[in-house]
Order: C-alpha cells, then structure tokens, then sequence
C-alpha cells in the first residue's frame, strides 16, 4: 500500500511552521524539516528549494537569528534561533490559522446537497 502524496504547504504556513519548529530550541536547516517531517506524522516535507529561501527570509525579518557550530555529524552548520519579534510572529500567524482551520472545518462538516 503507497502513501498518499505529500500535500502542498498553504502560502503562509511554511514560516508559521519553521517558526514553531525554531521555537522549541535552536536547530540547522536540515533539522528543522526533520523535525516538521516527524511533527506531522510525516505528511509533511519541506523541500531544500523552499526551506532555505524561507530561513534567510525570516532571518531578515528579524524573526530568526543565526550562528554557525556545528552539527551532530561534526560538521559546519547555521543553527536559527527565534527571537521575540519570531514569536510574536507566531501568536499573530497561528491565531490566523486557526480561525482558517476552523472555518474550513465548517464548511467541510456540512452535508453536501445532491
């Protein structure tokens, strides 16, 4: 039995996501998808080509910051960090994400007519 296909990440929520994700402590890039991956039950996976681009986005924003150390493998590795202008990113985004949520649910819990 295949797994379903990955569903695509709605606008918006990979920064909510890879915020959350920093959130609970400082990670690399690579640990950050894993850990969105393994979050999800893995259902979701972020893709390298939209990973990064998001990660330098948000450190520009002033939403992560960075360091270099290195990683469980020894080697070279940008470790993110939220700051607090991250986390209040996250109240705002994940308020709004659940107000989306539920009215999809909603909608989703009506009986179609037919």
């Amino acid at each position: 039995m295949s797994k379903s296909p990955t569903p695509a990440l709605l606008q918006g929520t990979l920064d909510l996501l890879i915020l959350h994700s920093v959130g609970r402590g400082p990670l690399h890039g690579y640990a950050i998808a894993q850990t969105i991956h393994l979050l999800s039950d893995e259902v979701l996976k972020v893709e390298e080509g939209s990973l990064y681009p998001a990660l330098y986005r948000l450190e520009l924003s002033g939403a992560l910051s960075a360091s270099w150390g290195l990683s469980e493998n020894n080697r070279k590795a940008k470790y993110y960090e939220i700051t607090a202008v991250g986390r209040r990113i996250i109240a705002e985004q994940q308020a709004t994400w659940e107000r989306l949520s539920n009215a999809v649910d909603r909608v989703l819990a009506q009986e179609p007519k037919g």
